[in-house]
């Protein structure tokens, strides 16, 4: 359900920037996911489609693009991208490790009509 108040926020920021904009309605979003955060893209879409109704937003798409989980072993000092859930190290077995990238939920840009 935290969907809901990430999409509600998403919905603020791009109305925020069209406005500023003086857009007349906003086509696009562009969504950046980390593979371990605990969003859904179907949940997001399911809010989206409810809460921007009636806005500028109303019928603009969202585009997401998933980043996979790149991790840093602190025993052996490698870099290394999670093919599904976490799991130690594939080089040492080590599980004392740093999240690089993986968590990421960012709009990267908003495609507007003038």
């Amino acid at each position: 359900m935290h969907e809901l108040a990430v999409t509600e926020q998403i919905l603020k920021l791009a109305l925020h920037h069209a406005e500023e904009a003086h857009a007349r309605q906003v086509t696009d979003l562009h969504l950046k996911i980390g593979t371990l955060s605990t969003i859904i893209d179907d949940s997001v879409q399911f809010y989206w489609d409810l809460i921007s109704k009636d806005s500028l937003c109303q019928g603009a798409t969202l585009h997401f693009e998933r980043v996979p989980a790149t991790l840093h072993c602190q025993a052996c000092n490698v870099d290394y991208t999670l093919d599904g859930e976490l799991t130690a190290c594939p080089h040492c077995n080590g599980i004392q490790v740093q999240i690089l990238s993986g968590q990421e939920f960012q709009l990267t840009s908003i495609d507007i009509e003038t």
